[in-house]
């Protein structure tokens, strides 16, 4: 039996990247996931990769969404134990690049979309559950044009000590991951195939260690943190970088 067997676990975002390799990696630990994601036909084709997985599309920007998946887990009947929200956008731009459009699209979906999602949850979330919040080491460092992008997850850190001391009364855990430099098809999204390389490259240049992570990688602390293993692990950021924040 696997460490999550019975247990029931959503993953937003869950059609490819950090989403679906935590959310196959949580169902290979013998729990049920729900995914979902805005692209239909990828996230069906992630939930029949992974098995033990239903598919809800849609977008956590709109709440109607995301009352469409609780009420999907409500449906199955045992409650929810992990919650990774995981789903986010990205894009490069300068302060004086930066739009209106630009600025709540990034804020909208990782900050109110990450809001909601957990919020929403809060009715079906069992004794002893935990939810992983996915920021990122840009939060903290200051690359150029990711002014808006990393100031929305370092929201998302400071969302999860807060959520921590609030929730820690009914059980609930609540930590986050901060992943580095990961070799995800989000790279090319951004920059466009023909590019995509060079700055995989570029990334990989900054990471101490020398490459790009995976995002089996970044999966396997998000299993740590919803395991039991973590029992006393409360409002955490744990660093799956490379080494990039502290060598």
């Amino acid at each position: 039996m696997g460490q999550f067997e019975g247990r029931t676990a959503v993953v937003t975002g869950g059609s490819s990247g950090i989403g679906l390799a935590a959310a196959a990696r949580l169902a290979a630990d013998g729990a049920h996931v729900f995914i979902t994601g805005r692209r239909e036909d990828e996230l069906e084709a992630a939930a029949e990769a992974i098995g033990s997985a239903t598919a809800v599309p849609g977008d956590i920007a709109d709440p109607a969404d995301l009352d469409r998946l609780y009420d999907a887990v409500r449906a199955r009947g045992k409650g929810l134990d992990t919650l990774f929200a995981n789903a986010g956008t990205a894009a490069f731009a300068t302060l004086d690049q930066t739009t209106e459009e630009h600025v709540d699209r990034i804020f909208g979906v990782n900050v109110r979309g990450t809001l909601f999602t957990v919020q929403k949850a809060l009715p079906l979330l069992n004794e002893g559950s935990s939810v992983i919040l996915n920021s990122s080491v840009r939060a903290d460092d200051g690359v150029e044009e990711f002014g808006a992008y990393a100031a929305s997850k370092a929201a998302l850190l400071s969302f999860s000590r807060t959520w921590a001391n609030e929730l820690k009364g009914r059980g609930i855990r609540v930590n986050a991951v901060s992943p580095g430099a990961i070799d995800t098809p989000a790279v090319a999204g951004m920059v466009g195939e023909e590019n995509a390389e060079a700055v995989k490259a570029g990334f990989a240049a900054r990471v101490p260690i020398g490459r790009m992570g995976t995002p089996e990688e970044v999966a396997a602390a998000v299993a740590f943190l919803a395991s039991d293993e973590s029992s006393f692990v409360v409002g955490a950021t744990i660093y799956v970088d490379g080494g990039e924040m502290r060598l």
